[in-house]
């Protein structure tokens, strides 16, 4: 015990001068923390970031004697969430793992609770993100900390060349890379204005393109504009509440939408919006700022007239998908102290900053203090401000997929991929409204029951 209160009071001590040398004094050095801790994280889209994530942790436990081991999985095919899964049952695997949004929900009884390492990291940073509370500490117990990778949110990615030329839009005149927007072109971006620039668009072979599919991507764009439609599946009450004019507004906007989307966004996969973009087809899409990073490196051309900006707007108003990660402990592992340790050694702000540069910005930390003063987004480039409204400067409302609905039936919402499978049994399959909200009613039903 006085082992590990030493540990706390350095990790608070250490805080405030973290940001003095990369890496400073180590963490903690205490015999309780050598030994073995593998690592099971996600596979970040933007190059380089695995590498120094790597080292950082490899660092870490060469001066703590932890012999520490990474391995990066991909969310493409929900491999990582396969593994958890895995994981969890056989109570064996890594000691660490990647639980992006509703994980921590989902594997609740396999997550050893981190309230001691969150408490040391909020006294040390002050306050997580909101999305945090509501995600991660679940009947009082965090059961999770904060991710130093990841996080993101998907805002609109649009070319600004294709909207000027095509659609007669200036993006950077409605979202410019400063403060002082014009409130009235912002409410002018509604999700009506979109679809007319979207057939403009689709007219001049260069369509917008976002997954329809039961895919992490898929099912966050259509949780942000079923939200701007105030559409729910189950209420914050935890009643399915999918049978709504709202649900059926919805619907029938998509069917509209659709019609200017390539034919393939139902087998669309993570990746393939990314490379829809990066190939000079797409107008726009929904996501973070990867494609940006890989076509500033593999494709210049195009990521000098991306423009990442507010979604539409809706009757409810503008949502944006928040996709916040973080770190858990298995209650199984065989060195629950060293994975705290390290929990809390990558809430450090040099650590953190470091990761937010190698993304590109494409990390946006769950402490707040962390992303407040960090200008990085306001610098990115080319071209310059592409970045500055990636994080979400106006009135535009984060909202995690499934919410309102309480955690456990939310997760299950956004895994199962209710958002996508819905639009496009109306979409592409033809069915009826009415029969495709009562399919959707039939699911939550049988989720509830399980």
């Amino acid at each position: 015990m006085i082992r590990r209160n030493q540990s706390r009071r350095h990790f608070l001590r250490n805080a405030a001068a973290a940001s003095i040398a990369t890496f400073a004094a180590p963490y903690v050095k205490a015999a309780r923390s050598a030994g073995k801790l593998s690592l099971g994280i996600w596979d970040h889209w933007v190059p380089g970031v695995n590498a120094v994530l790597r080292t950082i942790c490899e660092e870490w436990g060469n001066a703590n004697g932890v012999e520490v081991t990474i391995d990066f999985i991909t969310s493409i095919g929900n491999k990582l969430l396969l593994t958890a899964q895995a994981e969890s049952r056989a109570r064996t695997g890594h000691d660490v793992y990647s639980l992006p949004v509703y994980y921590p929900s989902m594997f609740r009884r396999s997550l050893e609770p981190v309230d001691d390492v969150v408490t040391d990291i909020i006294s040390a940073y002050g306050p997580l993100a909101p999305s945090a509370y509501f995600l991660a500490q679940l009947d009082g117990v965090w059961r999770a900390a904060p991710s130093p990778t990841a996080s993101p949110n998907l805002a609109s990615v649009s070319r600004l060349d294709l909207y000027k030329a095509h659609a007669g839009v200036d993006l950077t005149e409605i979202f410019p890379p400063h403060a002082n927007r014009n409130p009235e072109l912002v409410d002018k971006w509604t999700y009506e204005a979109f679809l007319k620039a979207a057939e403009q668009l689709h007219l001049a072979g260069h369509p917008f393109g976002a997954a329809i599919s039961p895919t992490p991507d898929g099912t966050n764009w259509l949780a942000a504009l079923f939200s701007a439609y105030g559409a729910e599946f189950v209420n914050r009450d935890g009643e399915v509440s999918v049978n709504s004019n709202e649900v059926r507004n919805v619907l029938e906007y998509m069917s509209r939408l659709t019609q200017f989307m390539p034919d393939h966004v139902y087998a669309w996969d993570d990746a393939s919006n990314n490379r829809f973009m990066i190939s000079g087809k797409g107008s726009t899409t929904i996501n973070p700022p990867s494609i940006w990073a890989v076509s500033n490196r593999d494709m210049p051309a195009v990521a000098e007239q991306l423009w990442h900006h507010d979604t539409p707007r809706g009757p409810k108003g503008s949502f944006r998908a928040d996709a916040p990660f973080f770190w858990g402990v298995w209650n199984f592992s065989e060195n629950i102290s060293a994975g705290k340790d390290l929990l809390r050694y990558v809430a450090n702000r040099n650590v953190v900053d470091q990761l937010v540069l190698a993304s590109q910005g494409f990390d946006i930390p769950v402490i707040i203090s962390h992303y407040q003063n960090n200008d990085i987004w306001a610098k990115s480039g080319p071209p310059p401000g592409t970045l500055y409204n990636y994080p979400a400067r106006g009135d535009e409302k984060l909202i995690s997929a499934g919410y309102p609905a309480p955690p456990e039936m939310a997760s299950q919402i956004a895994v199962q991929g209710l958002y996508g499978n819905l639009v496009a049994s109306v979409t592409q399959g033809g069915e009826t409204f009415d029969d495709a909200i009562s399919w959707a009613e039939n699911e939550l039903e049988g989720m509830m029951r399980g």
